[in-house]
């Protein structure tokens, strides 16, 4: 798959909430997601099933979900970028809006990693 096929099937599957498919359609085996954690420090993690363990994880967070928003993706090269929002109250945090900018690199015709910025 090209970039641009890879990026246009991402955001569908972003756009109804199926992230564990995209990661199983789209994703290299050994992919990195890389963002701040609560510190704010910048962590990585390698590997399907660690992406998975991290998107589950964070949505058994969320109490409510009010809302969010998802702009179609610009592909540059072998990189797509989406921005992409969600309003919603979380476990022991209270009700929080997130903005955030993501990154993804595609090599070989797969997401090799994904990095969060907000």
């Amino acid at each position: 798959m090209t970039t641009l096929e890879i990026a246009e099937k991402l955001y569908n599957f972003c756009k109804v909430g199926n992230f564990d498919q995209a990661q199983k359609d789209l994703f290299a085996d050994n992919a990195t997601s890389i963002e701040k954690n609560q510190t704010g420090q910048w962590e990585t993690i390698t590997g399907l099933e660690a992406l998975k363990n991290k998107g589950d994880a964070f949505r058994a967070d969320i109490e409510e979900h009010h809302g969010g928003f998802l702009k179609e993706p610009v592909v540059y090269g072998n990189n797509i970028f989406m921005e992409m929002g969600l309003d919603a109250t979380f476990k022991g945090i209270g009700r929080m809006e997130m903005n955030e900018m993501c990154h993804y690199q595609v090599a070989d015709g797969k997401i090799k990693s994904e990095t969060f910025y907000y």
